[in-house]
């Protein structure tokens, strides 16, 4: 990733272009580079921000999508930004939604891709054979429609990831938070434009899930990117950019 990590007053995060602000949240176990895509493709015309959420540095009481929520209120604060555009992918499009639900105010749209908040097949729940990293392979390229998008170096960040005891106990906690945490009442809450881009071969959240946020959400669209798994600003970048596009056209002043 050619993008520079900012830090500043205890937040990291990536930063590039100017004009409407995209802030892009990534998943349990995504990375910024996730985004890359989006970033090549919107920076030209837009500010696009990406901070990096603190999954493995909160106290385990308090690790869970609300104090996520939180962290994320506390960035938009720090750098002064309103009228954002919220996108996330994964456990990001969930603490999305809580985000809106809180703070209305500071959002004019949002963008969910393969999101939690309704029902997800968790990760595993537990990591028994967190040593073998053929199993780890097999987790990671569960994640996608085509396996190949699941690279050795992919493979072996999450395997790193599961084998660091402090950061896997967060990541557990964190599913849990998720799972926990079921949006389906409050859906009917959001107005805002809300743009669904969904894989119809994820596995993770499933296409029913995008079905029923679209039926819940009053204010949404719903669009499927073929043979794409739960990541589709990774695996199918310029139909999700396409998309993505249609959208910032449609809710432009």
């Amino acid at each position: 990733m050619d993008f520079v990590l900012k830090e500043e007053k205890g937040f990291s995060y990536i930063e590039e272009g100017e004009g409407e602000t995209l802030l892009l949240l990534h998943g349990l176990m995504g990375a910024l580079s996730n985004w890359d895509e989006v970033i090549k493709e919107f920076s030209p015309n837009y500010r696009v921000i990406i901070p990096v959420l603190p999954i493995y540095d909160m106290p385990l009481l308090t690790t869970g999508v609300r104090s996520l929520s939180k962290y994320v209120h506390k960035f938009i604060k720090f750098k002064k930004l309103s009228n954002v555009i919220l996108l996330g992918n994964s456990l990001g499009g969930h603490v999305g939604l809580i985000y809106v639900l809180a703070h209305p105010g500071y959002v004019k749209a949002l963008v969910l891709t393969g999101s939690s908040g309704l029902y997800e097949n968790a990760f595993g729940g537990s990591f028994p054979r967190r040593e073998s990293i053929d199993f780890v392979r097999e987790k990671v390229q569960y994640t996608f429609y085509d396996p190949a998008v699941a690279t050795e170096e992919l493979v072996q960040e999450v395997y790193q990831m599961i084998n660091d005891r402090h950061k896997v106990i967060r990541i557990l906690a964190m599913a849990k938070s998720a799972i926990r945490h079921n949006m389906k009442t409050e859906l009917r809450k959001i107005t805002m434009p809300v743009s669904l881009i969904w894989g119809r071969d994820d596995k993770i959240t499933p296409p029913e899930v995008a079905v029923e946020f679209n039926e819940l959400l009053p204010n949404s669209e719903l669009h499927w990117i073929d043979k794409c798994g739960h990541a589709p600003m990774m695996e199918r970048p310029e139909e999700f950019n396409k998309y993505l596009t249609m959208f910032l056209n449609k809710i432009k002043k």
